[in-house]
């Protein structure tokens, strides 16, 4: 059993991609918890950190893409001092990095790293969010099962109130919420057609009496251009937490097994989750209200009924 002083300092290290750094957030959360004091700080890509810098979870974020980080790569390296320093100032590293002969650790130990908690970033059997906490055990934490939440800060609310007032124009029902809807993923294969998303825009629109609100980025080049003609207010590359804002004053989400369908679970509106070939027992979005509906092995087999049929119910508060 590991232990630590009373106020530590504790770097989390953590890649991969949107989905996996929201739902390690209970993790960095129950650390959090547990030393409200900590100095706590994360090593990971600073634009998806960016959601826990200053955010509750840390304190600073770190990137990990520095050069001085290739080094730590290659057996009995001279490392570099300044990082290797960096390392060592912590009373606790907990590593979510794939280093499956050991190197990573090794380089970390020969910097002076005394405490370190190695986690598994590919969970196959339980839910990655319980997988990621997994390692908390050896500090005596055992975090009680609980979705992500994310932490807009008073800016990022501030732009999303800007966001809307500069769009309310384009909205019929000014006084409801919209529904946002991500048409796109980082996977082709999680990916359920545009023209489908087309029909169930048209029926939020024209039988549900919604307004909608785009969600994209650079990935969805093509989602968005079968939507244009329908000329939709829309939300594109924002920046993660001021996105998180946004989606806080939506009333619905819906989106594939994406990052961006974790993250509007972590802020804490109705989230439909359309899946297809990932496993849902592993990746479905945690929040107080989310519901799954699953295609199979091909996206092209889940039918524009089955959506309508699933938005209906979550619209009538079902």
């Amino acid at each position: 059993m590991l232990s630590l002083p009373d106020n530590p300092r504790i770097l989390v290290i953590r890649g991969g991609a949107i989905g996996d750094f929201i739902l390690t957030l209970p993790a960095i959360g129950a650390l959090r918890q547990r030393w409200p004091s900590a100095r706590l700080e994360i090593l990971g890509y600073p634009r998806i950190a960016a959601l826990a810098d200053g955010r509750y979870y840390a304190d600073a974020v770190r990137s990990i893409d520095a050069a001085a980080m290739a080094r730590f790569f290659t057996p009995e390296a001279d490392l570099d001092p300044s990082l290797a320093g960096y390392f060592a100032s912590f009373d606790l590293v907990l590593s979510y990095l794939y280093d499956p002969d050991d190197i990573f650790s090794t380089n970390l130990r020969r910097a002076g790293v005394r405490r370190l908690l190695r986690a598994s970033a590919k969970p196959d059997r339980e839910h990655a969010a319980t997988h990621f906490a997994r390692p908390l055990v050896e500090l005596d934490l055992r975090p009680e099962p609980q979705h992500p939440r994310v932490f807009p800060n008073d800016t990022d609310r501030a732009f999303a109130e800007s966001f809307f007032s500069e769009l309310a124009s384009r909205f019929t029902h000014r006084a409801l919420r919209p529904i946002a809807l991500h048409p796109g993923s980082g996977g082709e294969h999680k990916v359920w057609p545009a023209h489908r998303w087309a029909a169930v825009i048209q029926w939020l629109r024209q039988q549900a009496g919604c307004d909608i609100l785009l969600i994209g980025g650079e990935a969805d080049a093509e989602a968005r251009r079968v939507l244009a003609p329908l000329d939709l207010p829309a939300a594109w590359n924002l920046p993660l937490p001021q996105l998180a804002a946004v989606l806080e004053r939506c009333a619905l989400f819906a989106g594939h097994d994406s990052g961006i369908t974790h993250l509007a679970a972590a802020a804490g509106i109705p989230t439909l989750a359309l899946f297809g070939p990932t496993s849902p027992d592993i990746w479905t979005p945690l929040g107080p209200r989310v519901r799954v509906v699953t295609a199979g092995d091909a996206m092209d087999a889940l039918g524009v009924e089955t959506v309508i049929a699933a938005l209906q119910e979550m619209l009538s508060g079902k």
